[in-house]
């Protein structure tokens, strides 16, 4: 509307300085059509040339430990942003304890962190926050929107400029009593009584190759001093599989809600067992009837020992919700199928009904393994 009225004014003056031959009318269109042009230019393409971009020092942190996080705002042209709004959506969860750039918005639990500015071309503008984890979970920053408009404020421009970004926040570890289990039996290694698989990390020895030895396991240095092919022979050892079995419903009924405090502590708890099992160094998996965030549906992390195990675990634990698909004990033996024979099964539940005891029960005489 306001660019109609100005240009149609323009071309009036200029009409009327022609009729009236009026050279003040006439400089006054030209003014007009002149700031007309130069607005039309400096807005045209402005926010394909702003680039917004979050830096984070750490992803991933657990909670209660402060992340920071770097906020840089470029603009890649020559020509310069007067007025440039963005606007950027935080979740309280994370977000900075207090700035002036953090405004309410329309979404639940959800700032916006706002910041006005004028650039000039080639420039940028950054800002500097620490976050403070208040909360686990697995959360968005974003998407963050512009808008940008003349000096005149003749055109506006508006549009995302920054994908969201991806912020972890691990449970915390909880002081568990003592297990009364020892160390060697769940947690920990024990010598097997008979050769169930060999550790290549524990060589004991070499020996003549034999047919079916792998090309791997062959002692090159050995060979080559006997004239003979020689194979590594490593010390037999078993392992115990260790799957922390997590019930998220916290009442009887899952109809009837949850409850908060004792939701956090079947995570923080499950969070403890799996890094303690994993820093003894064993394969530890993870099942739950609870959904993962964003998901809606429930999870199953096999047995591992693999470097990125334990992030993988804490982070399926951050972003477990109280959404129950299953009764935990119908849960628990349909998945009994798919674990490894012989299985630790450490059972995290608020609720011990019936149902549930029977199911252990179930799963100790036929599946052979400890719960």
């Amino acid at each position: 509307m306001i660019r109609r009225l100005w240009w149609r004014s323009a071309i009036l003056m200029a009409l009327l300085g022609y009729v009236l031959g009026s050279r003040e009318l006439l400089l006054l269109a030209g003014l007009l059509a002149t700031v007309y042009a130069v607005a039309l230019v400096l807005n045209r393409g402005s926010l394909d040339a702003v680039r917004y971009t979050r830096g984070f020092h750490l992803r991933r942190a657990f909670a209660g430990e402060p992340v920071s996080c770097t906020i840089r705002v470029e603009n890649r042209r020559q020509l310069p942003l007067v007025w440039l709004t963005t606007r950027d959506r935080w979740p309280n969860a994370v977000a900075p304890d207090a700035s002036r750039d953090l405004a309410p918005s329309d979404l639940l639990d959800e700032s916006e962190l706002t910041l006005a500015l004028s650039l000039r071309g080639r420039t940028q503008a950054r800002r500097e926050y620490t976050l403070s984890t208040r909360r686990r979970g697995i959360y968005a920053l974003g998407p963050a929107e512009a808008r940008s408009t003349d000096p005149f404020a003749l055109f506006r421009a508006s549009g995302s400029v920054a994908p969201p970004d991806r912020l972890v926040v691990y449970p915390r570890r909880r002081a568990l009593p003592a297990s009364g289990f020892a160390w060697d039996d769940p947690f920990g290694w024990r010598r097997a009584q008979r050769r169930l698989f060999d550790d290549p990390n524990l060589p004991m020895g070499v020996r003549a190759y034999a047919p079916g030895d792998r090309f791997c396991d062959i002692h090159w240095p050995a060979t080559a001093g006997t004239g003979e092919l020689q194979t590594r022979v490593y010390q037999p050892v078993a392992g115990l599989d260790i799957v922390v079995c997590v019930n998220a419903a916290t009442h009887d009924r899952h109809w009837e809600g949850y409850d908060p405090e004792r939701m956090e502590a079947l995570v923080e708890t499950s969070a403890t067992l799996v890094t303690e099992a994993l820093e003894a160094g064993h394969r530890v998996g993870l099942i739950s009837n609870g959904s993962i965030a964003r998901s809606g549906r429930p999870f199953r992390v096999p047995p591992s020992r693999s470097p990125g195990q334990l992030s993988l675990l804490l982070e399926c634990l951050a972003g477990l919700t109280p959404i129950v698909k299953a009764p935990f004990a119908m849960y628990l033996l349909s998945e009994a199928p798919q674990l490894s024979y012989g299985s630790t099964l450490f059972v995290v539940t608020a609720l011990t009904p019936p149902s549930i005891l029977e199911a252990l029960l179930q799963l100790r005489h036929t599946g052979g393994g400890r719960d």
